[in-house]
């Protein structure tokens, strides 16, 4: 597979959640700098630790895409520039040092933003992923930044009534199902 085709492969895996695709183009080795904000599954080496960041992403945004403005290869490096777009239908939950961080309900807002992505390969596969992502484009989508006082207020509502944390135990949980190969699929 070509340097181009591992890295449409991975973002496919994140977009579907398909284990197959996985395991032929993530290395068993694969790190994820970014899989810091995402819930612990997340960290796991390997396929597994991206299928539990596409449950993770997956249970957020509908119809999760990511499609491809440009991609630069070099040796056992690709650059990817591309955009995040979906329909934020489910609680995004954002973690810090493994401990849920941020709750952000659901907005039922559309979120379309630019990303670029490195991606290491060795034997064939993508070994490590590392992002800039302008996530103050989408936190403005989403109106949490700057706050709209409507999102502010649903989510000291989910906070004051506990549905933050089953929401954030329900998304953990998602993606530790799906790093073990068991996860329903996404709503």
């Amino acid at each position: 597979m070509t340097a181009a085709g591992l890295a449409s492969g991975l973002f496919e895996v994140l977009e579907t959640g398909d284990p197959a695709l996985a395991a032929r183009v993530v290395h068993e080795e694969f790190r994820n700098r970014e899989a810091a904000v995402a819930p612990p599954a997340c960290r796991i080496a390997g396929p597994a630790g991206v299928l539990a960041s596409s449950a993770w992403m997956r249970s957020a945004f509908d119809g999760l895409r990511l499609p491809f403005l440009e991609t630069i290869d070099r040796d056992d490096q690709v650059w990817v520039r591309l955009r995040m777009r979906g329909r934020h239908t489910g609680a995004f939950v954002m973690f810090k040092d493994g401990a849920v961080d941020q709750v952000l309900p659901p907005t039922g807002r559309e979120i379309d933003f630019e990303q670029i992505h490195v991606l290491d390969l060795r034997g064939g596969k993508v070994i490590r992923h590392e992002a800039v992502r302008d996530d103050i484009t989408m936190l403005g989508q989403l109106g949490v930044f700057p706050p709209a006082p409507a999102t502010a207020m649903r989510m000291l509502a989910w906070k004051a009534t506990g549905r933050s944390a089953r929401a954030a135990a329900e998304v953990a949980a998602n993606a530790a199902r799906a790093a073990a190969g068991s996860a329903p699929p996404a709503a």
